[in-house]
């Protein structure tokens, strides 16, 4: 039986991949400086073999434009007696909450059409929620209304297998007592951006994913932009996988349609995630007033800041404004860093769930993107660690206590036990602050899987004092 459908079942392939070559080979692209290319792919490839996570397909964006695609380990693993089938840029992953980025620039969007605001309470389009009249569109898309989450675990429940609707959730969640006044904490909360994309649905007359594909995704060339809400991932696509503790990979299981809306339903390929990177770089989709709502860190009542805008963390790495936001769904991590002053973003999407490397790819992986050079106390830390896993300290830059602490034996004890773990993937400051007459200063070392801290103190001469390295805790 096999065998009399083999010619035809050849023929339908030969046709489908005559007819998506196109659209398949639009997705690699590598015109990323080689040497640039050999630290991503060092560091993308090194922590998926410390995690263990099936694979990773990254997107990288420099100087505004899309430089690099690539895709590492495997899309699906090999079972039964079916090989295991590599990752390419072609394929889709689950993004997750980076979903919410894409949620909130519709509420903007409506907003510069004149359809609403959002200072405009819930209750003006969804009355029946709880204290619709005090909480405000803003809040619902800044995490600070206290709508309690329907979904915080890292792991697929036994009720969300079974498919719901918005309403639904609204109805169980948003009917609730809130947890906080509005404007007053911060908290994460899918239950937020539900709410957000039903007020989309409402105001715009059409389905969240039609409106975001004729606004957004058409018109950037977001070609495999999907709603795996509605639809399965394809056999074509990256297979999700999780674990328990520490056993073996196994296929997650598939959340029911309707869970993900608004706040999680998005898939695509790094590729597109990187379109939309360059459009939040270039402001080419909103107005400037809107993408200064969405990265502007939104304050609770009492001054404090949230670290958070509309649908977009809100960060600074190494003095520069980075906008970013992770995500993940059952089966999926995802994570996407967009550092705005640099013109630098990095796109990471990986298939197994409640692991974060996806995170720690694209934060490694960012500032080498946007050019950051090390700080001159960064580059001499780094100078002598580099000296040390080779046996030898340069004494010239010791004062004299430090120079008496680094015996012979120290410094046989530090070339053994560093040099072993080779290149850093990264050494960055992360605090500094005044002691003693000195500066203090803390260091991040980043290996895959593991990671060190360096201390140092330094006197106004620019003599070391200090010079220790432990396991980070």
């Amino acid at each position: 039986m096999k065998l009399l459908i083999q010619p035809l079942r050849f023929a339908i392939l030969l046709v489908l991949a005559v007819a998506i070559a196109p659209a398949l080979a639009a997705q690699t692209v590598a015109t990323i400086d080689p040497a640039l290319r050999t630290q991503v792919d060092r560091i993308a490839t090194q922590v998926l073999q410390a995690t263990g996570v099936p694979s990773a397909s990254i997107a990288v964006v420099q100087h505004g434009k899309l430089v690099y695609t690539h895709a590492y380990g495997s899309a699906r693993l090999a079972a039964d007696s079916a090989a295991a089938v590599p990752a390419t840029p072609e394929m889709r992953y689950s993004i997750g909450s980076i979903s919410k980025q894409f949620t909130a620039s519709a509420i903007l969007m409506l907003q510069e059409q004149g359809k609403l605001s959002i200072d405009d309470p819930v209750g003006k389009y969804i009355p029946d929620l709880t204290r619709a009249n005090e909480v405000t569109i803003h809040q619902i898309l800044s995490h600070t209304s206290g709508y309690q989450d329907y979904w915080p675990e890292d792991y697929l429940m036994t009720p969300l297998l079974q498919p719901t609707t918005a309403q639904q959730i609204l109805d169980t969640w948003a009917k609730k007592p809130l947890d906080f006044d509005p404007g007053t904490q911060w908290q994460y909360s899918n239950t937020n951006y539900v709410i957000a994309g039903r007020i989309v649905e409402i105001v715009s007359g059409q389905p969240l994913f039609d409106f975001l594909s004729q606004h957004i995704f058409r018109p950037l060339g977001m070609t495999s932009a999907f709603n795996s809400d509605q639809t399965k991932l394809t056999q074509a696509d990256a297979t999700g996988y999780f674990r328990h503790a520490l056993g073996p990979l196994i296929y997650a299981p598939i959340a029911g349609f309707g869970w993900m809306f608004a706040a999680g339903e998005l898939s695509m390929t790094a590729h597109d995630l990187a379109l939309w990177d360059e459009s939040l770089l270039a402001q080419s989709v909103l107005k400037p007033e809107s993408y200064k709502q969405m990265f502007t860190e939104v304050k609770l009542k009492n001054g404090q800041g949230t670290h958070y805008g509309l649908g977009v963390d809100v960060r600074q790495r190494n003095g520069h404004l980075s906008i970013e936001h992770s995500g993940e769904v059952s089966g999926f991590v995802s994570d996407n860093e967009v550092l705005v002053d640099s013109g630098a973003a990095v796109a990471v999407l990986t298939n197994q769930d409640a692991v974060s490397a996806a995170i720690t790819i694209a934060r490694l992986a960012a500032p080498l993107v946007a050019g950051y050079p090390l700080s001159a106390p960064e580059q001499q830390a780094l100078d002598i660690y580099h000296g040390l896993q080779q046996g030898r300290i340069d004494r010239s830059l010791l004062a004299p206590n430090l120079s008496d602490y680094f015996t012979p034996q120290a410094i046989a004890d530090f070339q053994s036990s560093l040099a072993p773990l080779g290149e850093p993937l990264s050494l960055r400051q992360t605090s500094q602050q005044l002691r003693g007459g000195m500066t203090f200063r803390s260091f991040a070392i980043s290996y895959p899987g593991r990671s060190l801290e360096l201390t140092t103190y330094t006197y106004a001469d620019g003599k070391l004092e200090q010079y220790l390295i432990a396991p980070e805790d």
